[in-house]
């Protein structure tokens, strides 16, 4: 950044004190972790399981807005400010730091969580093995900042937080187009009549997914999905972010995934999520295949919709029905593929599948349009941020872009 008038060169050290208060009585029960991109989170937002040890009396106490990072990750992003109203816990491995008085806290948390420093984190970080790189707290404090007065940090602060605003009733209008989607899918189960039929039967083909070897060790490489293939919580999935295994040709064949065929969890979810989760493919997928805590489901077209049998699924899970199939394993959940799928259910006629189909994926057409769009406003707030930190955006102009 180029030195702004009015703001004074300075560090982190400037701005940021390092606490390290110890949760001994284990008052504190939130854990927290410390994502990339996501910034700090609860614990149970991020894994299916718990992670941190039973006695959290070492763990570091977090208040609202301090901000915590990981030594190994910075360099990538990961750092965060808590906004929550109670206290948290983090691990003992990551560094603690709160808002000096007279400073704006929120301003620094979004200087931090932006990524201005990123590049100087990257720099600075020891270790030659990627995920291992380490950045130490005295790099930490030297980092080069220009200071603000505090009335621009709040004017700041209050211009991203507009954008916030936007960004939160989008995600807001996504969590009440899912619980409409939600209910048309409870109306029509609950009140389908329709010749009685196992799920498996509707199916020409089931199979368990497989890991295979590392990349080029053996005769066919494939995207190999994971549980990521679930996040967006709507139909279609995409492979970005899958890793390229190696599998026999045979396993290949009989596991590649063909467009409409079914994914269905087998191994995950936590006391708060069930196993059961499904994703259904799209067109044009890059060519891949399910791993071992999955199972690839082709339906016959002939006896049922591919969606439908997908909505059907996928309302079993929400509803909560796949937690009768499931038994607990060292810390993960199990589906009983054989029993859940072995099921029962009243199969409508083609007509009313098609209708049922059609009023799912245009709620379905919704949340995908107004996820978009929050992504899109995400981008937006990178821009805008960074903008204004560098100055190559002003204030006054910038405020009245979101008035």
């Amino acid at each position: 950044m180029t030195e702004p008038a009015g703001w004074k060169p300075g560090t982190l050290d400037d701005v940021l004190e390092h606490v390290d208060v110890r949760n001994k009585d284990k008052a504190v029960e939130m854990v927290l972790s410390v994502t990339e991109g996501r910034g700090i989170v609860p614990q149970s937002e991020v894994f299916n399981k718990r992670v941190a040890t039973e006695d959290t009396s070492k763990y570091k106490v977090l208040q609202p807005f301090d901000i915590a990072w990981n030594p190994y990750l910075l360099w990538t992003g990961a750092i965060g400010q808590w906004l929550r109203d109670s206290a948290g816990v983090t691990s003992p491995v990551y560094p603690v730091f709160r808002v000096r008085e007279g400073q704006d806290a929120r301003f620094w948390g979004m200087v931090l969580e932006g990524g201005v420093l990123t590049p100087y984190f990257d720099s600075r970080a020891i270790g030659s093995i990627a995920r291992r790189r380490r950045t130490t707290i005295p790099v930490f404090k030297e980092a080069p900042i220009f200071i603000p007065p505090r009335p621009t940090q709040e004017r700041i602060v209050k211009i991203i937080g507009a954008v916030d605003d936007q960004i939160a009733a989008l995600e807001s209008e996504v969590s009440t187009a899912r619980r409409l989607l939600n209910s048309v899918l409870a109306e029509h189960f609950a009140t389908v009549m329709g010749k009685p039929q196992r799920i498996v039967d509707l199916c020409s083909h089931v199979v368990g997914g497989v890991w295979g070897k590392p990349e080029g060790e053996g005769e066919v490489d494939r995207l190999a999905l994971g549980p990521r293939i679930y996040a967006p919580g709507t139909t279609d999935f995409v492979t970005g972010g899958s890793p390229v295994r190696s599998f026999t040709t045979k396993q290949a064949d009989t596991r590649t995934v063909r467009e409409q065929d079914i994914i269905l969890e087998r191994s995950g979810g936590s006391p708060e999520q069930p196993v059961g989760r499904v994703a259904i493919a799209g067109p044009g997928l890059a060519p891949c295949v399910p791993t071992d805590f999955q199972r690839l489901m082709r339906v016959e077209p002939e006896r049922a919709l591919p969606k439908w049998v997908f909505w059907r699924l996928r309302h079993d899970w929400v509803s909560g029905l796949t937690r009768n199939y499931s038994r607990r394993t060292t810390g993960i959940t199990n589906l009983s593929v054989k029993e859940y799928i072995a099921r029962e259910v009243p199969v409508p006629s083609p007509e009313e599948q098609a209708a049922l189909v059609e009023r799912a994926a245009a709620v379905d057409a919704l949340v995908i349009t107004l996820r978009a769009e929050a992504t899109s406003l995400r981008q937006v707030r990178a821009g805008l941020l960074s903008g204004l930190l560098d100055r190559a955006i002003t204030i006054e102009s910038a405020e009245l872009e979101v008035a």
